[in-house]
């Protein structure tokens, strides 16, 4: 459970439930406390008004009554106005271990608003566990000590006690809001708030914890704020004496770079008999310093420091023997001194603002010896810094170009320039600002004279130092860009401001001086905006849609005009393309030649838009949005030149290869057909055999001759010719020649006719024969006028015969091998 939520129910104080009524001088009242509270009603006077619960007798009546059930009571006022003699404190109890406390101060008023009419004092008891003191957070309102016969002015008074074996002391009364920050006492106290009657309670807490080991009756801890400040202080029991033997303690806090002052403005001292009354001064890395309430106090203190009041052992034996009293103010300045500043502006046009972005540093800045936390310089300026670091100031300039009338309108073009401004600031100018504002019918013209610039976008990073915002007057983000890239010229048609930013370090900013951008007022164009873009070789330039990543303004339009080179041409790719659903109009995307009317590309939301196109010649990239019902309209286009392909060389090389392929298919056709009818002819010729005997050309053509017969080369030799007794067989019954050698074949002769089988079928055709024939066919022979054999021709052999005899076997005319015996 939290404890708060637990505070909360328990420090309501109390819960009442009240009903008044006045019958003849008695007012009745209901109350009911809440858990772990007290309710003390007690009168100032002893006798007169009394109070007494409903339904008792009227001796039992009193001037105070003590209320601790947590039931209803209800109370009768024997009087008609009883918040003129009657005061009612609300007690609570808080308890604290070595580690953590049962609660914390919570003041509010619950039920209570009926006994809203009396004087109230909220009351806390707190005990801390030895050795340890407890502790009171302020740090929230923060408290400041006043002298007991003072008020404070929201009529809300704090009071510290602490409680000794010899008695209470009075640390101090406080009010609302000052530099005290805590208080820790030690083995008891009381806290108390005090509330006249009628006043409202404000809503308020204090965190109370386990403190520290502290050897005094209480620590009052209080942070001094930067800039000129000072504290008043009393010791406990003031005016009345502090006690006797006893040690108080302020822990004050000094902001870096200062240093704290004490002064006594009252002091009483008593007649000790032991000991003496002493101040004592410690700071961390630095010894003790302990003086006496007469010795001059110490003005230059550095750091943060403990003071220490010490009383000693009083004489009371006199009358009226003062005691221990002190009232001190600690006050703290800065240590360093100021910077002087001159500021020149010259005829820049320019103003310098000079903000002061942490108020709660120690920096003081001043113009014209005037203190401010914000200086403005338009031309000249006397300037001072104390104790102003470069992240407590921000340095700004800017200027107003107004054209709204034409007669206003600069002649000449305008260089925007960064001033060069002094050293001595204590920071860098962080930006320069120029707002542009052209006629109703004028546009402003941009050149960087340091190049061309480009936008900055993913993959397209700026890793200059310079970067350049271009906003609309009124707050529509255009884009950034910077240095070393391929847009010319910028044209926008409305009010514009453009802001200057650098990366480069503080001592190399004070004296930078930059010709940022040119700028001049031109006639009205028809886009909202136009860019000129000049891409080069090998390096792609990305561009983007105004105000990207956030879509364009609704109905705006934007171009940018596009060069390209001769002999190459440009390749648009449009990346990361966002579109809305249009509630008026369309989107649109148009790519259109200069030289041509027409358009190459064209697209709108709600139709199917290709990624990629390709433009041979300068050309307007056009965009224009509609009036979205949702969505926002924004695309990144990347455009890339590369060498322009040779359309008339690539048409007339793919003509000519055509026609080849053709005459070659034509070619392989006529061939085919010419060499099908060649081996039909050859198929069909008919040979005259003088012999008688019928002989046929060879598959591939004629019978070659004897030089190129390869009549003698064997392809096989039958098994039967191996064997010589066979031969000889042969040779006896006439069937073999004489000779046992292979000879070649020149001719016949009429006296060697070549023997004829008896059986001439297509069996033997196709059989190689050793038979010579010339060109012109055989030679007639010359045969007897009685020789009346008739001519024999051959039959005509189609290619399939030709194909089964040349797979037939055939044995054909035996020949006597090489070596037979």
């Amino acid at each position: 459970m939290s404890p708060y939520r637990s505070d909360g129910r328990s420090l309501q104080i109390f819960l009442l439930l009240a009903v008044v009524s006045t019958i003849s001088g008695v007012q009745r009242l209901t109350v009911t406390p809440d858990r772990g509270t007290t309710f003390n009603i007690s009168s100032t006077q002893a006798k007169g008004c009394r109070v007494c619960r409903a339904g008792e007798p009227p001796e039992q009546c009193s001037s105070w009554r003590l209320l601790e059930e947590k039931t209803a009571v209800s109370l009768e006022f024997q009087c008609s106005r009883p918040q003129d003699v009657f005061s009612v404190e609300i007690v609570r109890n808080i308890e604290c271990s070595t580690k953590s406390c049962s609660g914390h101060v919570v003041q509010t008023d619950g039920g209570s608003l009926p006994l809203q009419g009396f004087p109230r004092k909220f009351t806390w008891n707190i005990t801390a566990a030895a050795p340890k003191a407890f502790k009171l957070d302020f740090t929230d309102t923060g408290l400041k000590q006043i002298s007991p016969f003072d008020r404070c002015p929201d009529k809300h008074t704090y009071t510290l006690q602490a409680l000794e074996a010899s008695g209470s002391t009075v640390v101090g009364k406080f009010c609302r809001g000052g530099t005290i920050r805590s208080a820790q006492v030690l083995d008891r106290g009381i806290f108390s708030l005090d509330v006249p009657a009628g006043q409202e309670l404000k809503n308020s807490q204090f965190h109370v914890s386990v403190g520290e080991e502290i050897k005094s009756l209480a620590r009052i801890s209080l942070e001094l704020p930067r800039g000129t400040s000072s504290s008043e202080l009393l010791s406990p029991n003031y005016p009345e004496s502090f006690p006797d033997d006893d040690v108080m303690e302020w822990y004050v806090q000094v902001p870096d770079q200062y240093e704290a002052h004490v002064g006594f403005l009252n002091v009483t001292q008593p007649q000790c008999l032991k000991k003496k009354t002493a101040v004592e001064y410690k700071s961390r890395g630095r010894g003790a310093s302990v003086l006496g309430l007469n010795d001059p106090q110490p003005k230059e203190v550095k750091g943060s420091f403990l003071l220490t009041l010490r009383n000693c052992e009083m004489d009371r034996r006199r009358a009226h023997s003062p005691g221990l009293s002190l009232n001190f103010k600690v006050s703290a300045s800065r240590i360093s001194s100021p910077v002087l500043c001159n500021v020149d502006l010259g005829t820049t046009g320019l103003s310098l603002h000079i903000n002061n972005v942490r108020p709660n540093s120690s920096c003081e800045m001043k113009m014209n010896s005037e203190t401010m936390k914000s200086i403005t310089v338009t031309s000249k300026g006397e300037l001072s810094f104390q104790d102003c670091l470069p992240d407590d100031v921000q340095v700004t300039a800017k200027r107003v170009i107004d054209c709204s009338h034409l007669r206003d309108c600069p002649k000449t073009p305008v260089d925007l320039l960064v001033p060069l401004l002094p050293s001595c600031l204590p920071t860098s100018l962080s930006s320069v600002t120029w707002t542009l504002r052209p006629s109703r019918h004028g546009t402003v013209k941009l050149v960087s004279p340091s190049g061309a610039l480009k936008q900055a976008l993913p993959g397209q990073p700026c890793n200059d130092s310079i970067l350049i915002q271009m906003d609309e007057e009124h707050g529509d983000f255009i884009g950034f860009f910077c240095p070393k890239g391929a847009m010319q010229k910028v044209l926008i048609h409305t009010n514009v401001t453009i802001t200057w930013r650098s990366r480069m370090g503080l001592i190399a900013l004070r004296t930078y001086l930059k010709h940022v951008l040119t700028a001049s007022f031109e006639r009205e164009i028809p886009e909202r905006y136009i860019f000129t873009i000049f891409p080069s070789k090998d390096t792609p330039v990305l561009v983007a849609s105004p105000g990207w990543p956030v879509g364009m303004k609704p109905s705006s339009t934007v171009s940018w005009i596009v060069s390209v080179p001769p002999k190459m041409e440009a390749h648009l790719m449009f990346a990361n393309l966002s579109q809305p659903k249009c509630s008026i109009g369309h989107t649109n995307i148009r790519v259109q030649r200069v030289s041509r009317t027409e358009e190459d590309y064209s697209r709108r939301e709600d139709e199917e838009a290709e990624s990629e196109l390709t433009v041979p010649e300068n050309f307007f990239l056009n965009m224009s949005n509609c009036i979205p019902e949702r969505g926002d309209f924004s695309v990144i286009t990347k455009i890339t030149l590369q060498k322009r392909k040779n359309v008339l060389l690539i048409t007339i090389l793919s003509v000519v290869a055509a026609l080849l392929v053709i005459f070659a298919v034509v070619l392989a056709v006529v061939c085919t057909v010419v060499r099908k009818k060649k081996k039909q002819l050859n198929h069909q010729m008919s040979i005259y055999n003088p012999g008688g005997t019928n002989m046929r050309p060879e598959p591939n053509g004629f019978p070659k001759t004897g030089e190129d017969s390869e009549a003698h080369v064997y392809d096989t030799i039958e098994d039967t010719l191996v064997y010589t007794h066979l031969l000889k067989k042969g040779a006896e019954i006439g069937t073999y020649g004489e000779f046992d050698t292979y000879r070649s074949f020149t001719q016949y002769t009429d006296s060697q006719k070549p023997p004829v089988t008896k059986n001439n079928s297509v069996d033997n055709v196709g059989v190689d024969q050793p038979h010579r024939f010339s060109s012109e066919g055989p030679p007639l022979p010359n045969r007897p006028p009685s020789h009346n054999q008739a001519l024999v021709y051959n039959d005509i052999y189609q290619r399939e015969n030709q194909i089964e005899e040349e797979h037939s076997p055939d044995p054909g005319r035996r020949q006597e091998p090489e070596g037979g015996n």
